[in-house]
């Protein structure tokens, strides 16, 4: 990759993953120790919050796609970049879906017991796999 491309990847991957981190896997969990915070409290401010995060997510990804392109990227870092938005596509179209039913429920006021899903979990195992390919990624392209 030329070096203004590969910087631009890896900044802009870098902050990607430094939302996601800081979001996914600091204020999501703790949210709901805070005091005072329910779960249908703690659902309606995750809503915002994820929503605000994957409009970051989205446009970090189109900026990620356009420094790819432009810059003769090496296979390493098209396969990294094409896994993290797949990733986010996949979250975006087929899990947030879900999860938002589950919270709609919860917030109608219905038992947060009885609208039990594993969605939760395949969300965080896709963040998981997100963060390892976004580090990667901004590894492969700062090294390109």
């Amino acid at each position: 990759m030329d070096s203004t491309s590969a910087a631009v990847a890896g900044a802009v991957t870098f902050l990607w993953l430094g939302m996601v981190l800081a979001i996914s896997f600091l204020e999501a969990p703790l949210k709901f120790g805070a005091p005072g915070v329910t779960i249908p409290i703690g659902l309606g401010i995750g809503r915002r919050v994820f929503r605000a995060l994957n409009l970051a997510e989205a446009a970090l990804a189109v900026a990620v796609i356009a420094a790819v392109a432009i810059g003769s990227p090496t296979t390493a870092v098209v396969t990294l970049t094409a896994a993290a938005v797949a990733v986010l596509a996949i979250q975006l179209g087929a899990v947030r879906p879900r999860l938002n039913r589950r919270s709609d429920a919860v917030l109608a006021g219905e038992d947060p017991a009885e609208h039990r899903s594993r969605a939760h979990l395949y969300y965080v195992a896709l963040e998981i796999v997100k963060v390892l390919a976004l580090l990667a990624l901004g590894c492969v392209a700062l090294a390109a």
